[in-house]
């Protein structure tokens, strides 16, 4: 990772950050899809796109990480973002796509027209589903929260001495992780978890961001990525598995190929904002982590910008905690 010291005398910058997708159920952000004028104009160029309808899709589909789950979460977040630009000041330095938030950065930043982009998200998802059926169909990635590593280290050793798969998805923040396991072992493990006074938070099937997913990473590079004509960044992008910027096509490109076999960190995230003049993260997105990270909320001033935000605009979250 490079970063370069600031001057504090510098003006303070801002950061745009398009969070990892939770479940994303039509239920809860259906209304919000229908009435959101900044959404409905998305919408009707990502129904272009794709030559269907993504609410229709999104209300019938009933899978919760399904291809029109995540054509409308990616949807809802550059909407959001629009939302910020127009009403909120939004006019950020840099650019953070986390895991797959990292779909909605390639938009935002320029990389691709966001047409493609609905078109990328759908390919992918497609990809995905197809590899799955075939692959891991045992594995999930849990996360967990009030962990210290060392304790970690210890129940991920008793793991190996039985002989079971396990690798760490995502370094959130102290104490906070992402851990891909066997379905099969995951009640004992989360029993392990709270036994030490840790906490299970929410599971993902399929798996994701682990090395063992390295043929999955191939087939989206082959399948997918090589019908996209990925442009370099107008806006710095910060990778969300090192906090490096990139800045070149091919950086890009190979980042939104990394996110398969590679953890997630976010504290090198947070890192390289401050080391360049960051005071300010905008986070548009139906999120439910990244602004609520203690790391986040010491560092910068957080604006959240969520569908429940949204439809409420006076409470609009922005805080910052010392």
């Amino acid at each position: 990772m490079t970063t370069e010291p600031t001057d504090s005398n510098e003006p303070t910058r801002s950061a745009v950050v398009f969070p990892g997708m939770g479940p994303a159920r039509f239920t809860d952000v259906g209304k919000f899809m229908m009435i959101d004028p900044f959404v409905r104009k998305r919408l009707v160029e990502a129904d272009e796109a794709l030559g269907r309808s993504v609410l229709d899709g999104f209300r019938a589909e009933g899978d919760d990480f399904g291809v029109f789950a995540q054509i409308a979460f990616f949807v809802n977040s550059l909407s959001l973002a629009d939302r910020a630009r127009e009403t909120g000041g939004l006019d950020p330095d840099y650019c953070v796509g986390f895991s797959f938030g990292q779909k909605a950065a390639t938009a935002f930043s320029g990389a691709l027209p966001f047409a493609e982009a609905v078109r990328l998200t759908a390919e992918l998802a497609r990809c995905e589903r197809e590899f799955f059926e075939e692959q891991h169909q045992e594995l999930v990635t849990l996360t967990i929260t009030r962990v210290p590593e060392e304790a970690l280290g210890e129940i991920l050793l008793e793991l190996t001495e039985r002989g079971e798969f396990h690798e760490v998805s995502g370094y959130l923040d102290e104490g906070m992780w992402m851990i891909t396991l066997r379905e099969s072992v995951l009640e004992s493990f989360q029993r392990r978890i709270s036994a030490i006074g840790g906490y299970s938070l929410y599971s993902m099937k399929p798996p994701a961001h682990c090395r063992v997913l390295t043929d999955l990473r191939a087939r989206a590079e082959e399948k997918v990525l090589a019908g996209f004509e990925i442009g370099p960044p107008e806006l710095p992008v910060v990778a969300d598995h090192d906090g490096s910027l990139v800045t070149t096509a091919e950086q890009l490109r190979t980042m939104l190929l990394t996110t398969f076999d590679h953890p997630v960190r976010w504290p090198p995230v947070v890192e390289t904002l401050r080391a360049r003049g960051v005071g300010t993260v905008h986070v548009t997105g139906p999120d439910r982590l990244i602004h609520r990270l203690d790391s986040t909320t010491r560092s910068f001033e957080v604006v959240a910008l969520g569908p429940q935000q949204a439809l409420r605009p006076a409470r609009t979250a922005s805080r910052k905690e010392q």
